[in-house]
């Protein structure tokens, strides 16, 4: 007999498979999109006509509800850390299909950011459930999440108002802030629909209570605001960059507001503690890795342009040389 441990692990992994892969899937499709219409990181929605991305968001809806039954049979310690693995996934399917090459550095800078996300996840306290719909509504109306909230909000506002327009296209964390804040909202409201829906199933109804209703209008409206933003990630920058940055900083925040929302941070030894400041220290040391390899890249990819169009220059300039040269010759007379 598989027990629920056992059936959470195989939704967990499935779900890193199916989500790893979406990020490529998507990632082709949006090329594709921008070769025939206006890029996604401009503004452009070509990409909704191109089959391939639907491919990659029907293959993450797939892969978030396998991590939201996960949740249902194992505990959060146990599912959480397994969602490393899509980096790892998509970083190997980028390396083979996209011709992103991760170096060395690069590497070393995922594993730091995978280290560090688990020490977070194994060593974060566990949650008390509510019982009911209206449980989830106090808690949600505590003055400390209300203020993480508007907090939130502010700098997904900042973010999209002030900084998109000035670096959107040069700054990764941009786009990934905005997808990571509204992640940790999504989450929240999606576990308070997922409770109400598990009260409704076991006979305690909970579906004519207007809080349910208002949770599920805020998921999604979480969630298209996720997809857009992920998406513009995904077109401007390298698919190895973009995975493991958004899980770190999603898994980051998600914990945040849920230590928050649920008081779960209240009985925590110091050891519990001092691991947990361990994992955010390991996990932005992997950040600064990778942002040191992704401008190093682009630096490189600089030069090889100034260097190729140098190139061109000089061999136009012989060129006119050579056939000035010809011409001058043409003209004087033979003896």
């Amino acid at each position: 007999m598989v027990s629920d441990n056992e059936k959470g692990l195989v939704l967990a992994v499935a779900s890193s498979v199916f989500i790893g892969s979406s990020f490529i899937l998507k990632k082709k499709g949006l090329k594709r999109a921008a070769a025939n219409g206006t890029r996604a990181g401009i503004g452009g929605y070509t990409y909704l006509l191109e089959p391939l991305w639907w491919v990659g968001l029907v293959t993450m809806t797939f892969g978030e509800i396998a991590n939201f039954v996960a949740y249902v049979y194992a505990p959060a310690v146990l599912v959480t850390p397994l969602g490393a693995l899509s980096i790892i996934i998509s970083a190997v399917l980028a390396h083979f299909l996209l011709n992103e090459k991760l170096k060395k550095m690069g590497v070393w800078g995922c594993v730091c950011c995978i280290v560090g996300s688990v020490m977070i996840v194994i060593h974060a306290p566990q949650e008390q459930t509510p019982n009911s719909v209206q449980a989830i509504w106090k808690l949600a109306m505590q003055p400390a999440f209300l203020i993480y909230v508007a907090a939130s909000m502010s700098i997904v506002l900042a973010l999209i108002l002030y900084c998109e327009p000035l670096c959107g296209q040069t700054n990764v964390l941009v786009y990934i802030g905005i997808c990571s804040l509204m992640g940790s909202l999504t989450v929240m409201s999606i576990k308070a629909v997922g409770i109400a829906v598990k009260l409704t199933l076991e006979g305690i109804n909970q579906v004519w209570y207007p809080e349910t209703w208002f949770f599920v209008m805020v998921a999604a409206i979480c969630v298209v605001t996720q997809m857009i933003y992920l998406n513009k990630a995904l077109d401007t920058f390298n698919a190895a960059i973009v995975s493991p940055i958004y899980y770190v900083m999603f898994t980051t925040l998600t914990i945040v507001a849920s230590a928050i929302m649920f008081k779960d941070w209240y009985g925590q030894d110091t050891e519990s503690i001092a691991s947990e400041i361990c994992g955010f220290i390991t996990v932005l040391t992997g950040t600064v890795i990778l942002h040191a390899t992704r401008e190093e890249e682009q630096a490189s990819l600089r030069t090889m342009r100034w260097q190729e169009s140098g190139k061109s220059f000089n061999e136009e300039h012989l060129l006119s040389l050579y056939r000035s040269t010809e011409y001058q010759e043409s003209k004087t007379p033979l003896c």
